[in-house]
C-alpha cells in the first residue's frame, strides 16, 4: 500500500502529512503525541489503507512541519487543533474518524466539537479524556509549571525534553523493550533540538491543563451523539493509566475497552493487536470500500 508524504499551508505555516488508501474511502485521521510525529503510524497507516482514507499530520512544531518559535506563532491546543481543522479543510474532509494518542487528544476532542460534529468515531489509544488516569508522579509538575511557570518549576519540566526521558516514554512498560526501535526515540529528540523548539513543547506544557477544561463539555457530547468509542490501552502506561480507560467504560455505555500488555506507545509494542481492534471496530461502524 503506497504512502504519500505530502503538505499543505494553512494560515501561512507549512504541515506535513502522511495520506495513503483511496480519497473517496471513509477518512480515518490519526493524530500523534508528544514528543513525537505522524512517524509513529508508520506501520498503522498501511494496515488501514486498504479500507479507508488515511491522514496522518504532523502538528505545528513537530516532525516535518514548520516549527516557528514562540515569537511567530502563540502555540495552544487550540491553535493546534485549529491547524488540524484548516488542513483537513483543504484536503475536503468533512467527515472522519479520529485515532487520537497522547497530544493528539485534546486535539482531536476540539475537532470532535466543532459546529457540525465531523467526528463519526473515536479510537483513543493512552488518551485521556477524563480526570481518571493522569498518573501523580508524571502530572504534578505538569500542574505545578501551569499554575505557576517559574524557574523552578520549568527545571523539573525540562528534563522530559532531554534523551533519556524520551527513551522512557517508548520503552516503560514494555514486555520486551527491544522490539522498540531506537528510530523513533533519535528522530523525536533530534527534532526537539530544532532552534527555538524547546521553548514551543515548554509553550505546550503550560497549555495543557486547559484541556482538563473542556473535559465535561467533551463527556456531555460524547454521551448525547453516541459517538463510537474504542479505548485501546497500554495498561503498564505511567503516564496516563488504565483507569483513563476505564472512564470511558464507566460513563458512555457502548464505549468499548480494551487493555493491551504494553506501554505509552502502544503501537511499538503490539501493532497486531491495536490493528485487530482498530479494523474490527471501524468496521463495524464506519463500514469499508
Amino acid at each position: 500500500m503506497r504512502v504519500f508524504h505530502r503538505h499543505v499551508t494553512v494560515e501561512g505555516k507549512r504541515l506535513f502529512y502522511r495520506e495513503a488508501g483511496e480519497p473517496d474511502a471513509p477518512a480515518v485521521v490519526l493524530l500523534h503525541g508528544y514528543p513525537t510525529s505522524s512517524f509513529m503510524f508508520r506501520d498503522l497507516i498501511p494496515r488501514l489503507a486498504d479500507r479507508y482514507h488515511v491522514i496522518a499530520p504532523d502538528h505545528l512544531g513537530f516532525g516535518q512541519s514548520d516549527s516557528p518559535t514562540v515569537d511567530e506563532f502563540d502555540y495552544s491546543f487550540d491553535s493546534l487543533a485549529r491547524l488540524t481543522a484548516g488542513l483537513l479543510g483543504q484536503l475536503g474532509l468533512k467527515r472522519y474518524a479520529i485515532y487520537i494518542q497522547d497530544y493528539g487528544a485534546p486535539i482531536g476532542w476540539r475537532l470532535a466539537l466543532q459546529p457540525g460534529a465531523p467526528v463519526t468515531a473515536v479510537i483513543t489509544q493512552n488518551g485521556n479524556g477524563y480526570e481518571a488516569g493522569f498518573v501523580p508522579d508524571f502530572w504534578e509538575p505538569v500542574w505545578a509549571y501551569g499554575e505557576n511557570p517559574n524557574a523552578q518549576t520549568e527545571a523539573a519540566i525540562r528534563t522530559a525534553l532531554e534523551r533519556d526521558a524520551i527513551v522512557w516514554q517508548y520503552t516503560h512498560g514494555v514486555p520486551d523493550p527491544s522490539v522498540v526501535s531506537p528510530d523513533t526515540w533519535t528522530l523525536d529528540h533530534a527534532l526537539l533540538q530544532r532552534p527555538g523548539n524547546a521553548e514551543v513543547q515548554l509553550r505546550l506544557f503550560r497549555d495543557y491543563p486547559t484541556n482538563r477544561a473542556l473535559y465535561p463539555r467533551l463527556q456531555e457530547h460524547l454521551r448525547a451523539s453516541r459517538v463510537p468509542v474504542l479505548a485501546v490501552w497500554g495498561r503498564n502506561d505511567q503516564i496516563f493509566s488504565p483507569e483513563g480507560a476505564k472512564a470511558f467504560g464507566e460513563h458512555l455505555p457502548d464505549a468499548e475497552v480494551h487493555l493491551l500488555d504494553g506501554g505509552h506507545f502502544l503501537l511499538e509494542s503490539d501493532l497486531e493487536g491495536v490493528t485487530e481492534l482498530t479494523r474490527d471496530f471501524l468496521g463495524r461502524f464506519l463500514g469499508t470500500t
